[in-house]
């Protein structure tokens, strides 16, 4: 079916904040067909142990895709244990040189309470600026309300609830029902 007959997969703000010795990734529940909405309490952030490192992960886009990149992420992890970096490095070129996975539709940010990753299906690791990340339709809400508040003295979970809390006030793809997992250092 053409893109445009199909109305197309919506509503995911995931967002990762970094402070104060901690790493926050929040998620919210909602997924949209078109304007309709199909599921309220979806849980986009999950929580990875390969080799006993525990990483956090939060995706955006195609849910069974998204499950690919985590499955593929962990094998990854499993082959360099306690190195994120390097294995999302791995993901990231898989991702953009290999012919099946180049049409997965999804994004991930990343964790391990160390370094904070965004991997993109462009072959992209970024660690982000400012130390927020934020993916998914309603993520450029999510990022600047968490820019704002970084000077606070609020904690990196009360910055990525009200980040979130203010994207699902503008973002019709993104509601308040939120995953939320820490990481410290």
């Amino acid at each position: 079916m053409a893109d445009e007959q199909f109305p197309g997969w919506h509503g995911t703000t995931i967002i990762g904040v970094k402070k104060d010795g901690e790493v926050v990734i929040a998620g919210d529940g909602q997924v949209s067909l078109g304007q309709t909405v199909i599921k309220g309490t979806a849980r986009k952030v999950r929580r990875l142990s390969p080799g006993g490192h525990e990483v956090v992960a939060g995706f955006a886009g195609s849910t069974a895709d998204a499950f690919t990149l985590l499955e593929r992420l962990e094998t990854k992890l499993e082959a360099t244990p306690g190195q994120l970096a390097r294995a999302s490095v791995e993901l990231a070129k898989d991702w953009r040189t290999d012919k099946y996975l180049q049409k997965l539709e999804a994004m991930l940010i990343v964790t391990d309470g160390k370094d904070l990753f965004v991997i993109t299906g462009a072959g992209d690791v970024l660690e982000p600026e400012h130390n927020v990340a934020a993916i998914g339709s309603g993520g450029n809400f999510a990022l600047a309300a968490a820019r704002g508040m970084m000077e606070s003295d609020r904690s990196a979970e009360d910055v990525a609830r009200d980040a979130m809390a203010i994207a699902a006030d503008i973002c019709v793809y993104t509601n308040g029902k939120l995953t939320v997992e820490r990481i410290k250092v």
